[in-house]
């Protein structure tokens, strides 16, 4: 039976790549070349490099657009639309996003790399239109659940023939439009579904989390595995080395590869924190990114008086006992000042329900709204069975949810996640106890974003929060551009030097680092595949496209 079944699977799509004898793609990646080879005079190094070419496009001013090409391939111009646009908009796009929308006009794969809030989605939305238009099929890839869910949510409305399928729920699987996770159409890839073999483009949101320690391998695999017909819009975060990414996608998938980057922050945000034993905001860095080194110092003074230096400790955990009651000053504070709805972010499901029960004194809703929150809550849990509706977690959270206060963290049911965030994304919640995870793309209309700590655990030691952790969870604020949006970072008893913070808020943004690795899981999905073995996911991955320029070094 098994050796029926993986004569019988492969990956769709995939033709077997020969390996030519002369190609510089058979040095490279085909039969490996011994080392004594490798060092004779006769062979040049620079052969053993990935044949790809970097070319800039004039562009507007606002944004910056390059081209990844093959080497042996030139830069044609990118033609205008002559037709009817695949979708209009009511508004006026901004640089990038007329420059991303023509590359996808011309059928060819780009990297949106821009802050968020700025509107990368509508390049997304606009890839999918003409997917639509042409009769062919696209994939919506997000990182979480969640995400995937407020997506479905938003691209059901305006197309209407979508689909959604994570590890909780699957709708429409057989619509033109699918919304999945990561690890779904990766599991499609291994198992050669047929949907495969209609899809046109593949958008893969929030590619940034390709760097991630754990489930960063994901997004490499699912990449290797997809078929080079396939065209890609891949939306980011700010990264500095975007186009070393697009030169990896035209390297592997043997086709041209946009790179569309802009800096331009359409939400200007002002940080402040709140010491602990303090009664008061301290702004540091405002709305021009301007560092207030006079404020930062009094508030690290009211540390001092307050007794709640940590000494050094970098733990952060230490303000265990007074933590909650900073909380709830700050969250009452948020209110009294008319900056809600509030994000406040904690970095364990047992605080975050720990301070979410610390507001049982607070109401934030009318009478109208806690009759609105009861009637969305118990249509969403006619769906559950008796048994599961008298479990503590659904019965203890309408109380909270009709005086307009959420949490939302992996332990809760998914029926009961995905309720929150449509409260919360229609107003009903004011404040919101949430872990990171929330902050992983998902919009929502919040003003202000609270952290009730500078470190977390990682699993092996506490690190600080970065500031790139910072501004992915305080933007995915949807604000009017004449407002300014509030980041609170509480500093709980941690004593920062004006170094120290500045690196977390000012430093520059991490670059798209490969994080792959062998795992257990693609070995044993692998030995399903005729065609692919893990000498060759190592060989296409991208860590070794990042380490090909160290081959003349390691030689020498």
């Amino acid at each position: 039976k098994r050796l029926e079944e993986k004569s019988s699977v492969t990956v769709t799509g995939k033709p077997k790549r020969e390996v030519e004898v002369n190609s510089t793609e058979g040095a490279v990646l085909g039969k490996k070349p011994k080392l004594e080879d490798v060092l004779s005079e006769d062979v040049n190094l620079t052969d053993l490099m990935p044949q790809v070419k970097v070319q800039t496009v004039e562009t507007v001013e606002g944004c910056t657009h390059e081209v990844a090409l093959p080497a042996d391939e030139d830069f044609t111009d990118l033609k205008p639309r002559t037709g009817k646009a695949a979708k209009e908009y009511p508004f006026i796009l901004d640089a990038f996003q007329r420059e991303a929308i023509l590359c996808v006009d011309n059928n060819q794969s780009v990297l949106v790399s821009a802050h968020t809030s700025a509107g990368k989605t509508v390049c997304a939305e606009y890839a999918i239109a003409l997917a639509l238009r042409e009769k062919q099929r696209v994939i919506f890839t997000s990182p979480i659940k969640a995400l995937s869910n407020q997506k479905y949510r938003e691209m059901y409305e305006e197309f209407q023939d979508v689909g959604l399928m994570t590890g909780d729920v699957t709708i429409n699987p057989t619509a033109s439009c699918l919304v999945m996770t990561t690890e779904i159409l990766r599991s499609m890839l291994y198992r050669g579904s047929e949907v495969m073999r209609e899809v046109a483009w593949v958008i893969f949101d929030e590619i940034h989390y390709m760097r991630d320690s754990e489930r960063g391998v994901v997004w490499e695999e699912t990449i290797i595995l997809l078929p080079d017909n396939v065209h890609y819009v891949f939306l980011s975060a700010t990264i500095p080395n975007a186009r070393q990414f697009a030169e990896w996608i035209c390297h592997l998938h043997k086709q041209p590869c946009h790179v569309i980057y802009t800096d331009y922050r359409p939400t200007p945000l002002q940080h402040y924190i709140f010491p602990a034993g303090g009664d008061g905001l301290h702004l540091v860095v405002d709305e021009n990114g301007d560092f207030r080194d006079d404020n930062f110092n009094t508030a690290m003074q009211v540390l001092r008086d307050a007794g709640d230096l940590a000494k050094g400790d970098q733990k952060g955990r230490k303000g265990g006992t007074k933590g909650p009651s900073n909380v709830f000053k700050i969250v009452k504070m948020i209110m009294e000042r008319n900056f809600q709805p509030v994000i406040i972010f904690s970095f364990s499901k047992k605080d975050c329900e720990a301070y979410a029960l610390q507001m049982t004194k607070l109401d934030f809703n009318t009478d109208e709204e806690k009759k609105m929150v009861e009637e969305v809550f118990n249509n969403a849990i006619d769906c559950l069975s008796d048994e599961d509706k008298k479990l503590p977690q659904v019965e203890h959270v309408l109380p909270l949810l009709k005086r307009g206060i959420g949490i939302h963290h992996g332990g809760l049911l998914p029926i009961l996640k995905e309720t929150i965030e449509i409260l919360f994304s229609e107003g009903l919640i004011k404040a919101l106890f949430a872990t990171e995870t929330f902050a992983m793309g998902i919009n929502m209309p919040a003003r202000t974003v609270l952290f009730t700590s500078a470190s977390k655990f990682d699993g092996k030691d506490f690190r600080w929060v970065s500031e790139k952790q910072v501004l992915k969870a305080a933007p995915h604020i949807k604000l009017h551009h004449d407002l300014f949006d509030m980041l609170l970072y509480a500093a709980f008893n941690i004593f920062f030097n004006w170094t120290m913070f500045l690196d977390l808020f000012q430093g520059s943004a991490d670059p798209l680092n490969s994080a792959f690795h062998l795992t257990y899981n693609m070995v044993l999905n692998l030995l399903r595949v005729e065609e692919i073995n893990p000498e060759y996911m190592l060989e296409k991955s991208f860590y070794q496209f990042q380490h090909y320029r160290a081959i003349p070094e390691l030689v020498e």
